[in-house]
């Protein structure tokens, strides 16, 4: 994937900018990576610590495709994140890393990268843009979240520079890109996604909106949705939510 990078010391955020790109008409893929954020944000409008030393940037893609499709990226993503984070550590740390759905990466269990899919998407019309924002804990990780996060010093990895994972992510991102425009499009991503998935055949909680759901995760829908198998046998599919596991016992 040939892209162009645009850094900056300190930005409001990179979505933000893809954001600004997208209204300017600018044509896609642009990295663009940011030493500090004062205003990163997580899915739901959450505020995202962003401190130095971490990676914090945006894929900014112009894939002029349906709504559906522009969905599937955030499927996309969150198999090159994985990718470029596990080039990045040693083997005997990489089989904790796993995907919790619908885009976090977690190591143990604990979050180590977050993706943020925004896009120009009106119901019905072609989407323009796709900002594929991105979050990968370094150098550090927040303490006292209701979801236990780590980073990639906290589990013992030799240290990784901004730098150094977005020339993972990029090489991630050419491999899964392509895979997802090839024969078996989002077939084999998610195909690929549940492979990777954490808790896959056990207990969740899932927090929706208007309400807190508990069950089994069966797997994926064809479109990505959460299938979740309800204590009196219906099976649930869910498009948007927050997932919990079981704490463990001690």
């Amino acid at each position: 994937m040939t892209a162009d990078i645009r850094r900056f010391d300190a930005i409001d955020s990179t979505n933000e900018e893809a954001r600004r790109l997208g209204d300017a008409g600018t044509e896609g893929p642009v990295w663009i990576v940011a030493k500090r954020q004062t205003a990163g944000r997580g899915r739901r409008g959450r505020a995202w610590e962003s401190p130095s030393g971490n990676f914090m940037g945006t894929l900014y893609l112009t894939p002029r495709c349906g709504p559906r499709e522009a969905g599937e990226l955030s499927f996309v993503a969150a198999l090159a994140v994985h990718q470029a984070v596990e080039s990045l550590l040693p083997p005997p740390l990489r089989a904790p890393l796993r995907l919790k759905w619908p885009n976090d990466l977690l190591h143990d269990r604990a979050k180590l990268a977050g993706i943020l899919l925004e896009s120009s998407g009106v119901a019905g019309a072609e989407v323009a843009w796709v900002a594929i924002g991105m979050g990968i804990n370094l150098a550090t990780h927040p303490e006292g979240l209701e979801y236990r996060a780590t980073s990639l010093a906290a589990i013992g990895a030799a240290p990784v520079t901004p730098d150094g994972a977005l020339a993972a992510l990029d090489a991630a991102f050419t491999h899964w890109l392509a895979v997802w425009r090839g024969q078996n499009g989002f077939a084999a991503i998610r195909e690929a996604w549940l492979k990777r998935a954490e808790g896959l055949g056990g207990p969740i909680t899932v927090r929706l909106s208007d309400e807190t759901v508990e069950g089994v995760f069966e797997g994926l829908a064809p479109d990505g949705a959460l299938k979740l198998r309800l204590a009196n046998g219906e099976l649930r599919l869910i498009s948007a939510g927050d997932v919990f596991f079981p704490r463990p016992a001690h």
